[in-house]
């Protein structure tokens, strides 16, 4: 992103953006509801009207793409919502193997009929994110963190360059949050893929993120390490809201 605005219609929601992101990243986005923060993350998939500056998505330039490059783009990202979006009523297996509907014929994916590869590999993701032993049950009987954890696999069953969190742990307690950020950065360490998601929680970003943008008001005014945060620069960040204080104490 290079002196980049971006909004919805006629109303421009983040302005001038200046954003490098490399491949193997785990970024980490904060600030107030408001912000802009999940327009931020939702531009990469292409979403987001460009109103003016240089936009680029894994060499794909977001202002003049065509539909069918638009397509392509889709495929090589993932999204992992705060609300799962699974299907409830099916199995983890299930769930997991959707993510594989680019490759598997629709005729065959409605009769649950997979091949050796497709269940290996469905196989491989469970183990990952530590899954496996509910393969068979409905995503319904899970608890929020199973659910999120199949939300991953799922994710990562269509081999995707970049993953998408929105607010991923948001309603997890605080022991299932763990372990799916200590999944999230197994995926980024160990599969190399770019991992870019919004979080309330500050201490969680500090701990788990290799960089950490904050953002107030549409504008990117802290890009830098955990570590470089001050109480000053998260005042700059959340200015009048200081409910982010409170953010290591609460487990929701």
């Amino acid at each position: 992103m290079k002196d980049l605005t971006l909004g919805y219609k006629k109303e421009k929601i983040l302005k001038n953006i200046d954003l490098n992101i490399k491949k193997g990243e785990f970024i980490g986005i904060i600030g107030s509801s408001g912000a802009g923060k999940s327009t931020l993350l939702m531009s990469v998939t292409g979403g987001i009207k460009v109103f003016d500056g240089k936009f680029e998505v894994l060499n794909n330039d977001m202002k003049g793409i065509k539909k069918k490059d638009l397509v392509k783009l889709r495929k090589q990202i993932g999204i992992i919502f705060q609300g799962y979006y699974l299907v409830d009523r099916l199995s983890v297996l299930d769930n997991i193997v959707s993510g594989m509907l680019k490759d598997i014929p629709l005729s065959r994916a409605l009769i649950k009929h997979y091949r050796e590869k497709e269940l290996k590999k469905a196989k491989e993701l469970m183990e990952i994110v530590s899954i496996q032993k509910h393969s068979f049950k409905r995503c319904d009987e899970l608890s929020g963190g199973q659910r999120q954890r199949v939300a991953i696999a799922r994710a990562l069953a269509a081999n995707p360059k970049i993953i998408l969190a929105d607010e991923p742990i948001a309603a997890l307690d605080q022991k299932s949050a763990k372990k799916v950020m200590n999944i999230l950065k197994k995926v980024n360490q160990e599969l190399g893929v770019t991992i870019i998601g919004n979080f309330h929680h500050i201490d969680v970003a500090q701990e788990y993120c290799d960089r950490i943008l904050g953002i107030n008001k549409g504008k990117i005014i802290f890009d830098g390490k955990g570590e470089e945060l001050t109480e000053e620069i998260l005042d700059q960040i959340y200015e009048d809201d200081k409910s982010y204080l409170s953010d290591s104490d609460d487990d929701n």
